[in-house]
């Protein structure tokens, strides 16, 4: 009976013999790993949310539909004057409009991508701005959808494993924050209110988006699903002071009867979110303080201490408030 070292010996030889035949291959470089684990990270991410490289360039390409017809729509309905008697000059609507025509060229882009490769990209739907009943309001209405919009690209951005896509993304994304910049100072208020964007789900985006959204044509339709709709008590106003009490409510009352936290999401602080605890009978909850800025708000059953907010925690929102 041979030995067990002769065994082991023979074992070794073999594979010694079997690695040496296999061609050779460059060792990855620290960077290369680091890249490799990212996307892995990435896939991991979009896998646990359900979604392809594809499902969120046709959710990208939904955004910039509703973007466009928005802007589209708006014009249509409400002439230069209008704009002339919000105080903005001939320059700003002129630049007013020409957000409208980056937001076509998105949508031409994304369609592109799309059919490239091989798949039919998403149609227009049919859209519900109603409540954009002056030129005021459309002007307000667009600072919000801008904010969304890199919201959207930045929350994405780490469930994208191809890194085409990604510096697609990010081309359109560094131009939606212009956007924002550009109505926010012709609207008169702080271009720049706080030092960090903020990343949402899609499924929170989604939420944001789908009040405006009326129906979609067949094979059009997303396969995320809207949170129930959350919205300020009181006045209505989505403005309030960091350290005051907000009364918030939403369409779907079971979904308060779960909601233990407020959360409130923005850039720059740990793990994104900062919770307070929600008072079911009274709707109310305090707004941390130290925020600033746009924050986004929803109705929470948890409020992990690490601060992140995942969609499985959230049972209603978000709102955008605007936070001094």
């Amino acid at each position: 009976m041979p030995s067990i070292t002769k065994t082991l010996g023979l074992i070794t030889a073999c594979v010694a013999a079997w690695a040496s035949a296999l061609p050779a291959v460059p060792k990855l470089t620290d960077n290369q790993l680091k890249i490799h684990s990212l996307m892995r990270r990435q896939n991991a991410l979009a896998a646990a949310a359900g979604l392809t490289d594809v499902d969120i360039l046709q959710f990208a390409l939904t955004l910039e539909h509703l973007e466009d017809a928005f802007y589209r729509e708006g014009f249509a309905k409400f002439p230069a004057t209008d704009f002339s008697a919000l105080g903005l000059s001939e320059s700003q609507i002129k630049d007013l409009q020409g957000i409208g025509s980056t937001e076509e060229e998105h949508v031409i882009l994304l369609q592109g991508a799309l059919a490239a490769a091989g798949v039919k990209p998403v149609q227009a739907c049919t859209y519900n701005f109603k409540a954009v009943d002056s030129a005021a309001a459309m002007v307000a209405t667009a600072a919000v959808l801008e904010n969304v919009g890199v919201s959207a690209y930045l929350g994405a951005a780490q469930l994208v494993a191809d890194p085409g896509i990604l510096t697609t993304a990010a081309s359109i994304l560094t131009v939606e924050a212009r956007h924002q910049t550009f109505i926010r100072a012709a609207s008169g208020v702080v271009a720049v209110p706080q030092a960090f964007d903020t990343p949402l789900s899609p499924k929170q985006v989604f939420s944001l988006a789908a009040p405006f959204i009326a129906s979609c044509p067949d094979g059009s339709n997303l396969i995320l699903k809207a949170f129930p709709t959350l919205t300020m008590g009181g006045d209505g106003k989505t403005v309030a002071a960091a350290g005051s009490e907000v009364k918030l409510q939403s369409s779907d009352t079971s979904a308060t009867a779960g909601a233990k936290f407020c959360a409130f999401t923005t850039g720059g602080i740990p793990g994104g979110t900062a919770f307070t605890a929600f008072d079911a009978a009274t709707g109310g909850c305090v707004v941390p303080q130290g925020l600033k800025g746009v924050v986004y708000v929803n109705l929470a059953s948890a409020g992990p201490l690490t601060g992140k907010l995942t969609d499985d925690i959230i049972v209603a929102g978000p709102i955008v408030m605007q936070v001094s």
